[in-house]
């Protein structure tokens, strides 16, 4: 079940993995055993030091293992998987996930037969059957912002006046359009993948998924969650500091200010997200967040050196929307 490859392959599911053997494993095995649909599986491996790469071939000898070398970040790793894939439709999936069976199948069955949506997600579950909301998110707005500084987003939680971006106490279980589709789970045609550009990889974590479906609907395309899709999600399977995590959120957030909304507004929503972080100090979480704000506030590429220890990479215009191409590789 689900082992068509290559040529024979409907989709193409693509998995980032960093230091994630265990679970990426996981992944795969729950995917392939509960999946119809032919598949193609490539694993990216952004370096990791736990022999996840060896381990993976070695379980999984149809799938193709893409060794990186190095840590690309998530948008460059999924836009790596993607050119070395070839199917109709490309799916991301987390590696910290187990695929309840169908998943992939109604996925793929909702986009044949409502292509104008573009792109679509699921539903996850956390690890004790409760919705994890993470499969999607409202965008960002000022008033979402000023919520968040002034507490009221925390204050009135799932409220959808005080609280927009999560999107009210909707327990992601019907048909709906939404803002964002989270790239723990989205599929969307290699056709719209390749018109879209792919990731913009100047995101190096976190972030990159709001900004591509802000450029989907922007080419009149209808984000869509389709509630039968369903995977466990255990959250934040590659990074464990709370408070580090956080700072890369952060720094995602203020990568999409930065790359998608006029200067006037994009600063006020950057203070907004320092305020949120301030009055929030007392929590260890939030208290690294403001501490390091400096790290994140920028947004990336500079946050890929002061967040992740990693040489500083030149803001060139050629990592951006386009570097996609699946002409190169």
């Amino acid at each position: 079940r689900g082992r068509g490859m290559n040529g024979s392959a409907q989709a193409a599911v693509i998995v980032v993995n960093f230091n994630t053997r265990v679970e990426t494993a996981t992944a795969i095995r729950t995917l392939r055993e509960n999946t119809e649909t032919p598949l193609e599986v490539v694993v990216v491996d952004n370096g990791s030091s736990d022999g996840s790469a060896s381990a993976l071939r070695q379980e999984f000898p149809d799938i193709s293992v893409v060794d990186a070398g190095e840590n690309l970040g998530f948008a460059a790793g999924v836009n790596l998987g993607v050119r070395r894939s070839t199917a109709e439709y490309v799916v991301l999936l987390n590696p910290d996930t187990e695929v309840l069976p169908g998943a992939v199948d109604d996925l793929v069955a909702f986009a044949r037969t409502h292509p104008l949506f573009g792109v679509y997600g699921g539903r996850t579950l956390r690890p004790d059957g409760t919705t994890d909301p993470s499969s999607c998110w409202g965008a960002m707005s000022l008033w979402s912002l000023l919520c968040f500084a002034t507490g009221l987003s925390t204050v009135f939680k799932r409220s959808r006046v005080f609280d927009p971006e999560s999107l009210g106490h909707w327990q992601r279980d019907t048909v709906r359009e939404v803002p964002i589709i989270t790239g723990c789970l989205l599929l969307t045609t290699r056709t719209t993948w390749e018109q879209l550009g792919g990731m913009d990889e100047r995101f190096f974590l976190y972030g990159e998924d709001a900004d591509f479906s802000h450029r989907a609907r922007a080419r009149g395309l209808h984000p869509v969650i389709v509630p039968s899709a369903t995977i466990v999600h255990a959250v934040g399977g590659s990074t464990s500091s709370s408070g580090r995590k956080m700072c890369m959120v952060m720094a995602g957030k203020a990568t999409v200010l930065r790359t998608t909304w006029p200067a006037p507004a994009r600063g006020l929503g950057i203070r907004f997200l320092e305020f949120g972080a301030l009055l929030r100090r007392r929590n260890p979480t939030w208290e690294e967040a403001w501490r390091r704000r400096a790290d994140w506030r920028d947004g990336y590429p500079r946050a890929r050196s002061t967040i992740f220890g990693l040489p500083p990479v030149p803001d060139d215009p050629a990592l951006s929307v386009g570097h996609a191409s699946a002409t190169t590789t």
